[in-house]
C-alpha cells in the first residue's frame, strides 16, 4: 500500500492559502477605510453657469401667432389667385398704411408695441431664466446640479432653529444674498447672533453652491401681545 503524496498536492485536496495580516505587507498602500478615495477637485469640473429655461410658453405663443398670421395671408393670396376678391381687412390695412403719415398717433402706438414685443423676446432669448435654481459646484465636467431657492431656505431655517434661544426664523434666499430674520425669546441677542453667524456660515458652505450667498442676519425679540 503506497503512501499518499504531500498534503495539499493531490487531486481533489484542499490547499492552504497564505494569510496576510493587515499592515504587514511591506508595499501595501494606504487603507481605504481610513483615507477613502480621492475626490476630484471642484475646479476641474468646469464653470458652473446658470440653468437656461426652455421658454416653452413664450415660444409657443409666438409660434401660434405667426402661424395664424401666415395662414390668414396665405389663404387670402390663394383666394386672389383663384379669381376671388381680397379680404376686406387686407384691403383696409393696405389703404391705411398708404394713407396714414409716419407721425400718426396710431402708427406710433403700433410701432411702440412692436418694439416692446421685440425687446421682450430678445430679453427672453438672451437671459438664462430659471432664477429660482441656484447652480451648485461642479465636481465632474459631465454632471450639473442645481438647488432650488426654497430648498436652500428650508435648510438654513432648520439649521437656525437648532440654535438655543431661537423661537422662529424666516429665510429668503436670493442669488447673492440670504436674508435671515430670527426671533429670540431668551438669551442675549448678541450671543444668539454670534451662534447663528457660525451655524449659518457652515450651513451655506454645506449647500455646495457655486456662488455661496452672503448671509444677512437680523435677530429681534418677539413683539408683545396685546
Amino acid at each position: 500500500m503506497s503512501e499518499p503524496g504531500g498534503a495539499g498536492t493531490g487531486e481533489g485536496s484542499t490547499q492552504r492559502l497564505p494569510v496576510v495580516e493587515r499592515g504587514t505587507e511591506p508595499d501595501a498602500g494606504p487603507s481605504l477605510e481610513k483615507h477613502g478615495p480621492d475626490l476630484p477637485d471642484a475646479s476641474d469640473g468646469g464653470r458652473a453657469g446658470r440653468f437656461w429655461s426652455a421658454r416653452r410658453i413664450p415660444a409657443g405663443l409666438v409660434a401660434l401667432l405667426l402661424l395664424l398670421l401666415a395662414g390668414a395671408f396665405l389663404y387670402d393670396v390663394v383666394a386672389v389667385r383663384a379669381g376671388r376678391s381680397a379680404l376686406g381687412w387686407r384691403r383696409d390695412l393696405a389703404r391705411q398704411l398708404a394713407e396714414r403719415p409716419v407721425d400718426d398717433t396710431w402708427v406710433l402706438i403700433g410701432a411702440g408695441v412692436a418694439a416692446a414685443l421685440g425687446l421682450w423676446l430678445l430679453l427672453l432669448a438672451l437671459t438664462p431664466g430659471l432664477r429660482r435654481v441656484l447652480p451648485m459646484r461642479r465636481t465632474h465636467p459631465d454632471v450639473r446640479a442645481g438647488l432650488h431657492r426654497d430648498a436652500a431656505a428650508t435648510v438654513l431655517r432648520d439649521r437656525a432653529m437648532e440654535v438655543a434661544g431661537v423661537q422662529s426664523a424666516r429665510v429668503r434666499v436670493r442669488r447673492r444674498r440670504a436674508r435671515v430674520r430670527a426671533l429670540s425669546h431668551f438669551r442675549e441677542l448678541d450671543d444668539v447672533r454670534t451662534d447663528l453667524d457660525g451655524v449659518l456660515d457652515d450651513a451655506v458652505r454645506g449647500l455646495g453652491l457655486a456662488r455661496p450667498p452672503t448671509v444677512s442676519l437680523r435677530v429681534v425679540r418677539p413683539g408683545r401681545k396685546g
